[in-house]
């Protein structure tokens, strides 16, 4: 698994050879390398073939922008930033050509410029930045307010506006109506190609192929069956159509048809403008998922690079033209359009590999972040959590599906950062404490079903519609009020079989249950119930298990003589299965267990799983001080060094989640491989340990008090038991501001 995980982390290296590839087929629209070979070869090059390049820019920046699990508003902000700040240097170092093509001389100059800044850029190849920032809001806030399938079908009417005010518009050029539509457009933007009508489905493109991509990918290289058979392409996997060849065909096939659209078009003279195809944007799609399959060593330069040949290649031009016309070599450098071309191409991307090697030698360079500067942090094993998800999916009965636990912070691992790799690799199934948590997930990208366990105000009704929320019925006279608010809401039924807190008690509530089932605005899709004492296998407590077990099975025979339809149901939380592994459920209920953990060190269960720790809890030693024998550390004057000793402060405490009742208690940390005692009692944020007998200690190290260091485990089991509690409540109280 270690090296599919690493062929995982490859990054998109298609990607970035074809940024340049599509820089050049820019060069080509605006120089006609074939127009003194061939006019129909230079038409079909330029006005059909290279018009996939701006597209494939679009879907790009969609990829890593509008994909559900990167959904955050900052990731926008900083795209329109850079956009803006990227789109204002070019206008400002075009203004002299601007002057010298006479721009600022034209009639109604302040209208020209605001027009052309918002929509047609002051240059002919600038209008694909505000383009981007346009059509990047757009899908954005589109699959914000609406679904995917909602966002793609107002994205395509907009294209189909589009589309007849470009290369279709002869079709309706005739038609009073449409055509004094399209010339109101037109006096606002020159083009139909432009942010609002080209961008937005392009856009949607990109980041619905990021997130299918994520799901198909990891679904192949880390999981059997049962995973497999709830990817999003079926049981059998991937199809044709996303396979390599499968791809690399169906793009082209798709150019062959855009190319017969395209000459087609042209040969009845119905276009207005050569830009905008029907069959442009599954060729684009086709072409993108093609590239994806190509993974390698990451290039950003590729990308710095092609950005910059897309943005000078006019001024090359021009220079080019001049420098041609001062060595009377117009015939061949300008003349001959094949020279001009390469001459052109040549001048721009050594220019603009200069200009990136340059800033990469003396340019600002970004601080990147790593585990160095922070005092104290977690670290999160995706693979384990990849892998406790297999075994525990092999673990379950047939059609048993699992039901990730993701309440308090996914138990402190992090909720979203969880939740969205979880639904990236075919997880459906999701289970929250609060509706804002719920609604975090679905703000987050998570997709299937989110269920809240725990109380809801009945008058919070129409967001759990909104979000698509399932919200626990936890008794009927909350299950009347719920109803009341008139707001038709998905439900699960919880059953109170012996536990007594939330849930309608199966042995007297049983027309009330009957009643709920009756109720016109609950969607009851579930019930369930919850075992008290799963986790221990003592003959008293299995007995009890056992009636809730009969209880909640003979509740639902009485349903079914009653003729009502039984939902989903689920019984087993990780105990359940651990050591009722027989139950036939819909869903299992994986809080601990899905992190790798028990709630105690040593819990004997009737299956043994390999299940591995996804947490790690660490932090630095920053601070190394030499005590006296005899002098005290800390609050309390606890520890009194015995000997001269060396005593270390790490940056973390019980502020952060570390309990202060583990002073004195034998607790230790594992340094450079070795135990050290903790010296005292835990602080808010710090703690003392005893380094006396490390080798080669020194400040900077790191201090792990949960996880693996070298050969040595310091499993957080024991540490919970240590401090008289149990593991979920050890984890679930780790501060929020350590980092993850």
């Amino acid at each position: 698994m270690k090296a599919e995980n690493e062929n995982y982390d490859k990054s998109y290296t298609g990607i970035d050879f074809f940024r340049l590839a599509a820089a050049l087929m820019v060069i080509t629209i605006h120089t006609s390398p074939l127009a003194g070979i061939s006019e129909t070869g230079d038409f079909i090059l330029t006005r059909i073939v290279a018009r996939v390049a701006v597209p494939f820019f679009f879907v790009t920046s969609g990829f890593f922008l509008i994909s559900r699990y990167n959904y955050q508003i900052g990731k926008l902000s900083s795209f329109v930033k850079k956009t803006a700040q990227i789109y204002g240097i070019a206008i400002m170092v075009y203004i002299p050509i601007n002057f010298y093509n006479g721009y600022f001389s034209m009639e109604n100059l302040l209208p020209n410029i605001i027009k052309d800044i918002v929509f047609d850029g002051t240059l002919y190849h600038l209008w694909y930045l505000p383009a981007s920032i346009m059509g990047g809001v757009i899908a954005w806030y589109l699959v914000k307010e609406l679904d995917y399938k909602k966002a793609f079908a107002v994205a395509a009417v907009l294209y189909l506006i589009g589309l007849f005010g470009d290369s279709y518009y002869g079709v309706i050029g005739n038609i009073s109506v449409c055509s004094g539509f399209y010339a109101q457009i037109f006096q606002i933007s020159d083009y139909t190609r432009n942010g609002i009508f080209f961008a937005p489905v392009f856009f949607l493109m990109g980041g619905l192929i990021a997130d299918n991509h994520d799901i198909v990918v990891l679904d192949q290289t880390t999981f059997g069956k049962r995973i497999s058979e709830r990817n999003p392409y079926g049981k059998k996997g991937k199809g044709f159509c996303q396979t390599f060849f499968g791809t690399g065909i169906c793009c082209g096939v798709m150019l062959v048809l855009m190319l017969a659209e395209g000459t087609s078009l042209h040969y009845f003279q119905v276009q207005r403008h050569d830009s905008m195809y029907v069959f442009l944007i599954p060729c684009v799609y086709f072409l993108f998922s093609f590239l994806l399959h190509f993974r390698g060593k990451r290039h950003v330069w590729l990308r710095d690079v092609s950005l910059i040949v897309y943005l000078i290649h006019p001024m090359m031009i021009v220079v080019i033209r001049m420098f041609a016309k001062l060595l009377h070599l117009q015939g061949l450098l300008v003349d001959n359009s094949v020279v001009h071309f390469l001459a052109v191409t040549a001048a721009s991307v050594v220019i603009s590999v200069a200009a990136v090697a340059l800033w990469s030698r003396f340019g600002l360079k970004q601080k990147k972040h790593n585990n160095d500067t922070d005092r104290a942090y977690i670290e999160i094993n995706l693979e384990n959590l990849e892998h406790n998800v297999e075994v525990l999916s092999e673990a379950m009965p047939p059609k048993c599906e699992l039901m990730a636990v993701v309440k308090a912070e996914a138990y402190g691992h992090g909720m979203c950062a969880i939740a969205t790799h979880l639904d990236r690799i075919g997880v459906r199934a999701f289970a929250v404490a609060t509706i804002d948590e719920g609604i975090r997930l679905r703000r987050c990208g998570v997709r299937g079903e989110v269920v809240i366990l725990g109380y809801t105000a009945p008058e919070r009704a129409k967001e759990l519609r909104k979000y698509d929320l399932t919200q626990t019925l936890i008794d009927y006279d909350y299950a009347c009020r719920l109803n009341e608010q008139g707001c038709t809401v998905k439900v699960h039924m919880k059953i109170d079989t012996g536990m007594h807190r939330l849930g309608f008690d199966s042995d007297f509530n049983f027309e009330e249950i009957l009643n709920a089932f009756t109720m016109e605005h609950l969607v009851i899709n579930g019930i369930y119930t919850h075992l008290c004492v799963a986790d221990s296998l003592e003959e008293d407590d299995v007995d009890f298990t056992k009636r809730q077990i009969a209880n909640f099975y003979g509740l639902l025979k009485q349903l079914k003589k009653e003729g009502i339809h039984i939902p989903k149901i689920h019984i087993q939380s990780s105990y359940g299965l651990l050591n009722y592994p027989e139950l036939k459920c819909s869903y299992v209920r994986a809080g601990i267990a899905l992190y790798g953990v028990l709630s105690a060190p040593n819990t004997p269960t009737k299956l043994q799983l390999d299940l591995r720790p996804v947490l790690s809890l660490k932090a630095k030693v920053v601070l190394l001080r030499f005590v006296w024998e005899g002098e005290s550390v800390g609050y309390g004057r606890t520890f009194i060094a015995d000997r001269d000793c060396v005593i270390a402060i790490v940056s973390i405490g019980y502020a952060d989640g570390f309990p202060r009742s583990l002073s004195g208690r034998g607790t230790g940390v594992l340094i450079n491989g070795y135990r050290a005692p903790v010296a005292g009692r835990i602080c808010m944020d710090q703690l003392a340990v005893d380094v006396t007998d490390i080798p080669d200690i020194a400040v900077g190290m790191t201090a792990t008090l949960i996880g693996w260091d070298g050969a040595e485990e310091i499993d957080a089991p024991t540490v919970a038991e240590n401090a008289e509690s149990i593991t979920n409540e050890l984890f679930s109280r780790m501060g929020s501001r350590l980092g993850r």
